[in-house]
C-alpha cells in the first residue's frame, strides 16, 4: 500500500501575536535561561532552542483581546512585573499533599515524578528502566539523553506561538522526559505531579513524551497548588509522539489554586495506525488559557479527548482545541463538558481541520454546559475548516440549565433539592470520569466536583 503525501502547511491555527516589539513586561532575563550542562558542554541543539525561545520572548507582545484566540481572555490583571523564577532563593514552601502522592493502583506506581520548586525527583521500577523506557526530569535528559531529547523538545510547540510558549523554551527548567522503545508495552502507569506554591512565583514546566512504534504507555500529569493570598503563575508546554501502531493514553488534572494564572500549550504528533486517548479535567486556578492540538499525521491514526471543567466564584476557564486531519482515514472525537457556578465564566473555542488529501475522515467534537447560576456564563465557538471532499465531520454545543423536570422527578421520591442537583451534575461529569481507569484518581476528581458544589 502507497502513502499519499499530504499538504501539512496549510493547517487553520489561529494567529498569535508575533509583533517585533521588544515587551518589558516581565522582569526575566537572559542570565535566567537555565543550564543542564553540570560542568561539560550542553548540547548543541538545546542552547540554540533557548536562543531562539528568549529572541521569541523578547520580540512577542502579551497577548491582547484584539486578537481572535484572545478575545474572550482578558489578561491585563496578569502583574507581570511581580513575578520570579520558582526555583530562585531557598524560602520554603508548602509540602506536596500527600493524597497527590499516592499510587493510581496498586502499591506503588510503575514511576513517579515530583517537581516543585527545589527541584525533581524520579522513581523509576528497574523492571521498567531494563526494558529502556526513560522516566527522568530534563536536567539529567540532557546530560545522559540527548538523542532522545532532541527528537521531541520544541518539534510540536513552536516557541514562536505566543509569549507563554517562547517563555517556556527559553526559561524552563522544570520538567519530565518519557520514552518508550519500540514494541514495549507498559501494564502500569506512570505519574507526575508538579507542585506550585508561592505567591509571586513563576513556575515554568516541559513535558515531552516519546512513544516509538508498537509501544504503549499510560501517563497520568497533575498540577496543583494551595490556595494563597496573592498571585501564582504557571507556564507550561506539553509534547507528545506516539510512534506507528502505538498507544498512548495521557490523564491530565489541573488543580491549581484560586490565584494561579495559567497559560499552556499542548500538542501530540499522531502517526500511522496508531491511538492516542487523551482525558483532561480542569477544575482549578483563577484563570486559564491552554491550547491542546492533535495532529493526526498517519493513515488510520485515531485521537480521541474528553474533557471536564467545573467552575465557580470568578474563575476563568479558556479551552482552545485543534483537531487536525492531515492523512487519509483519520479519527477524531472530542467531548468537553462543563458546568458553572457563581460569576464564573468558560470558554471552548474547537476547530476541526481536514487537510485537502485527508480523504475519508471522521471527526467529531461537542461541548455541553450546565449554567447552574445566573451570572455564570459559558462561551462554546466550535469549528470546521474542510478541504477533501469525502469526509464526515459533525459537532455540537449547548449551553442550559439543570432540567427541571429532572429535579422534579427526584424530589418527588423525597430527594432535597440540594442533593438532586448534585446527583444531575455528578452524573453529567460521569461518562468523562469512567475514561479514568484509576479509582483514586476517580475518586478526587469527583470529590473536587462535590467540594465546588457544597
Amino acid at each position: 500500500m502507497t502513502t499519499k503525501k499530504v499538504n501539512r502547511s496549510r493547517v487553520v491555527k489561529r494567529k498569535q501575536s508575533r509583533a517585533a516589539k521588544p515587551s518589558g513586561e516581565f522582569s526575566f532575563t537572559r542570565d535566567m535561561i537555565p543550564n543542564f550542562s553540570n560542568g561539560s558542554a550542553e548540547p548543541e541543539f538545546l542552547t540554540q532552542y533557548r536562543i531562539r525561545a528568549w529572541d521569541a520572548f523578547q520580540k512577542i507582545n502579551l497577548p491582547d483581546t484584539t486578537q481572535e484566540p484572545w478575545r474572550r481572555t482578558d489578561i491585563r490583571k496578569l502583574e507581570t512585573d511581580l513575578f520570579s523564577l520558582a526555583g530562585e532563593g531557598s524560602s520554603e514552601t508548602p509540602e506536596v499533599p500527600k493524597e497527590l502522592l499516592l499510587p493510581l493502583e496498586g502499591d506503588k506506581d510503575a514511576g513517579q515524578g515530583i517537581l516543585t520548586p527545589q527541584g525533581v525527583k524520579v522513581y523509576l521500577d528497574s523492571e521498567i528502566s531494563d526494558q529502556g523506557v526513560i522516566f527522568t526530569s530534563l536536567v539529567t535528559a540532557a546530560q545522559k539523553h540527548p538523542e532522545i531529547l532532541a527528537k521531541v523538545l520544541g518539534k510540536l510547540v513552536p516557541v514562536g506561538d505566543d509569549k507563554f510558549a517562547a517563555m517556556v523554551g527559553a526559561l524552563a527548567a522544570t520538567g519530565i522526559l518519557v520514552y518508550v522503545p519500540k514494541g514495549v508495552k507498559l501494564e502500569k502507569p506512570l505519574h507526575s505531579v508538579l507542585w506550585g506554591p508561592g505567591v509571586g512565583r513563576a513556575h515554568i514546566s516541559h513535558i515531552l513524551v516519546w512513544v516509538e512504534d508498537q509501544a504503549s504507555l499510560t501517563f497520568v500529569h497533575e498540577t496543583a497548588s494551595p490556595t494563597e493570598n496573592g498571585q501564582t503563575l504557571h507556564a507550561g508546554i506539553v509534547e507528545m509522539h506516539v510512534g506507528q501502531g502505538a498507544n498512548l493514553q495521557f490523564i491530565e488534572w489541573q488543580s491549581w489554586g484560586e490565584n494561579v494564572w495559567n497559560f499552556t500549550h499542548k500538542r501530540a504528533r499522531v502517526e500511522r495506525d496508531a491511538n492516542l486517548d487523551w482525558v483532561v479535567a480542569a477544575t482549578g486556578s483563577h484563570l486559564t488559557k491552554n491550547f491542546s492540538e492533535i495532529d493526526l499525521v498517519g493513515e488510520g491514526a485515531t485521537g480521541r479527548m474528553a474533557g471536564l471543567y467545573f467552575t465557580d466564584g470568578v474563575q476563568h476557564l479558556d479551552h482552545d482545541t485543534q483537531q487536525n486531519h492531515l492523512a487519509p482515514n483519520t479519527t477524531s472525537d472530542l467531548i468537553f463538558k462543563g458546568a458553572l457556578e457563581d460569576r464564573s465564566r468558560s470558554v471552548w473555542q474547537g476547530m476541526i481541520y481536514v487537510a485537502p488529501d485527508a480523504q475519508k475522515t471522521d471527526g467529531y467534537q461537542s461541548n455541553p454546559n450546565l449554567v447552574l447560576s445566573k451570572k455564570a456564563r459559558a462561551d462554546s465557538i466550535p469549528g470546521l475548516e474542510i478541504l477533501a471532499d469525502d469526509v464526515r465531520c459533525t459537532h455540537g454545543a449547548t449551553v442550559g440549565k439543570i432540567d427541571p423536570n429532572e429535579v422534579f422527578y427526584m424530589q418527588s421520591r423525597g430527594i432535597h433539592l440540594e442533593d438532586a442537583e448534585r446527583i444531575i451534575v455528578e452524573g453529567f461529569f460521569d461518562p468523562i470520569v469512567q475514561r479514568i481507569p484509576y479509582v483514586s484518581l476517580r475518586d478526587r476528581i469527583q470529590k473536587a466536583i462535590v467540594d465546588k458544589l457544597d
